[in-house]
């Protein structure tokens, strides 16, 4: 699931990749995160958002979920979302379902599990 922040290209890239990918703004745009997260569980879907208040529903308030990919960027534009995420899923793909998983330019970094 790819969340509104993240945007739409994301989504139509992903699924020219072969992913299920289903884009919050395409379908379902104003979805606040709450309701987010439980879709994304509930459909047994990874989310990628550039919104770390899902950092906070996992880790405070214990949401459940299926994985979490936190795009941390410097540079949102686009192409370098999809560079990241071209290279996140070559190096770790068999990695993130069931993880929160924070990507910053060069950098990927797997959270700690939720108890």
């Amino acid at each position: 699931m790819v969340d509104e922040s993240t945007g739409p290209v994301v989504a139509r890239w992903l699924r020219e990749q072969g992913h299920d990918a289903y884009s919050v703004f395409d379908d379902a745009r104003g979805l606040i995160d709450d309701d987010v997260i439980r879709r994304a569980f509930d459909e047994r879907r990874i989310l990628i958002t550039n919104d770390k208040d899902f950092g906070e529903k996992i880790y405070r308030e214990r949401v459940p979920h299926h994985g979490v990919v936190l795009l941390r960027l410097g540079d949102e534009r686009v192409d370098v979302k999809i560079a990241t995420l071209r290279s996140l899923l070559h190096d770790h793909s068999e990695r993130l379902a069931e993880q929160f998983v924070v990507v910053a330019e060069g950098r990927v970094r797997f959270g700690r599990p939720v108890r």
